[in-house]
């Protein structure tokens, strides 16, 4: 049994001889314990004095026979030992290394079946499961590196022929660095697909909130008053500003399709969305500035119905005063009628000038209708805007172009009516003065 050559042929039936080898050992261990006491004994018999059954020398040369056997039978049992645990070794080596290779056959098989996904979601899902992926890959790394490391060993005992050793480990490596590679590949094309769907998904965000904000800026929403039309102002300015800041992510969508892979760059589909989010974002842009242009033109509309009512107020006002103004013939009632014109509203400046289709004759301003002149003068200012207001809306081609030259007309003609009243009441007053002056001097 010690002299056997057979050491297994693979790991179970070395340890299966290791087994055997032990207990063959420790039998060797119990005789040994016998074969001392029996060489104690037989040397007792080689020191007696007198009779001596057998020759003394004869005695000491058999224990020494029987105790070199017995060391040269440990040797043995060492030496089997050592072989066995040198083959348990080297089957050991071989069998991690077809772990190794099914491992690495096994990853090759799910790599080569891989997808990298069909949405954003499937490629964030299929790049997590790569991650742990190269997390086991990193932890085989080390494993294979230390089976390695244990078959230089084994060849550098020089106790078994090298050639199946060396072979396997070159075939391992080999297939080892094509699993690298393919994984390196499959993590780059993972990338890819992460990147386009990436810029897909930014760009159907991109889309969907321009398509909102179109909505947003075509709207045909002007406001019904002052007020509400300022409110819808400020919201748009907040709207532009917004497109505006869009503006860089649009632009950088053709730098961002140029870094994305052939094959998906080159793609006609994702082009053609490209081009679409460029067009769509132009004609926000453009309908985002009419848009307030029209808010301008409509609180510019509003502003001036808002002066054209308040103008309108005071030249009803002042239209009935004149109206119910009586000249009287004697001095005295003059001067009192005089003191009205000037207490009832006047703040005091001088006679305004004409408009349009009002009358050009104007008689020489008596002291006491300055006041009269100023109010004038000031409601003339207001009316001169709104005419400026008018004519820059009709200019600019406003939807209520007709509306506001009616308002506009309509505004001219009180006045000019106001106008024409004033210049009566003040010949009427003159020519009373004139003669009660010329009849005090007579």
């Amino acid at each position: 049994l010690l002299v056997s050559k057979d050491l297994g042929k693979h790991l179970l039936e070395v340890e299966d001889l290791l087994q055997k080898h032990g207990l063959l050992e420790a039998d060797i261990s119990a005789q040994t314990d016998r074969v001392q006491a029996l060489n104690a004994a037989a040397l007792k018999f080689s020191e007696l004095e007198g009779y001596q059954p057998c020759d003394p020398q004869i005695i000491c040369n058999r224990v020494n026979h029987v105790q070199t056997c017995l060391e040269e039978l440990g040797e043995l049992a060492g030496k089997r030992r050592k072989e066995l645990e040198d083959s348990r070794q080297l089957w050991a080596f071989f069998q991690e290394m077809e772990e190794a290779e099914a491992w690495i056959r096994e990853k090759e098989q799910i790599l080569a079946a891989k997808t990298c996904g069909r949405d954003l979601s499937s490629v964030l899902t299929l790049t997590n499961k790569h991650k742990s992926m190269l997390g086991e890959l990193g932890s085989r790394r080390a494993l294979l590196h230390q089976t390695m490391k244990r078959g230089e060993q084994i060849l550098a005992k020089k106790r078994f022929s090298p050639g199946g050793i060396q072979e396997k480990m070159r075939e391992v490596r080999l297939r080892w660095k094509k699993l690298e590679e393919v994984t390196g590949l499959h993590q780059q094309r993972l990338q890819e697909a992460l990147n386009f769907f990436q810029f897909s998904a930014e760009t159907d965000d991109l889309v969907a909130w321009l398509q909102d904000t179109y909505r947003i800026v075509s709207s045909d929403d002007f406001g019904h008053d002052d007020y509400s039309t300022q409110a819808l102002l400020r919201k748009h300015r907040a709207v532009v500003e917004e497109v505006e800041k869009h503006r860089a992510a649009v632009l950088a969508l053709r730098k961002q399709l140029a870094l994305l892979a052939p094959e998906h760059r080159q793609g006609v589909d994702v082009q053609i969305r490209v081009v679409e989010v460029e067009q769509l974002y132009g004609e926000v842009a453009e309908v985002a500035v009419l848009r307030q242009q029209w808010l301008q033109d409509a609180l510019a509309v509003y502003r001036m119905f808002s002066e054209v009512h308040a103008c309108e107020v005071w030249v009803d006002e002042k239209e009935q005063w004149l109206e119910r103004m009586e000249v009287p013939e004697e001095l005295d009632e003059v001067e009192v009628v005089q003191h009205r014109c000037v207490g009832g509203d006047g703040n005091g400046t001088r006679r305004l000038g004409p408009l349009p289709h009002q009358r050009t004759h104007r008689s020489p301003p008596l002291p006491r209708f300055e006041s009269l002149d100023q109010e004038m003068n000031s409601v003339m200012g207001r009316i001169l805007d709104v005419n400026q207001v008018v004519q820059q809306l009709v200019d600019g081609g406003h939807p209520s172009s007709e509306e506001v030259r009616s308002c506009q007309d309509h505004l001219n003609s009180r006045w000019n009516r106001v106008v024409e009243l004033v210049e009566h009441k003040k010949s009427q007053l003159s020519s009373v003065l004139k003669i009660q002056n010329y009849l005090l001097e007579c």
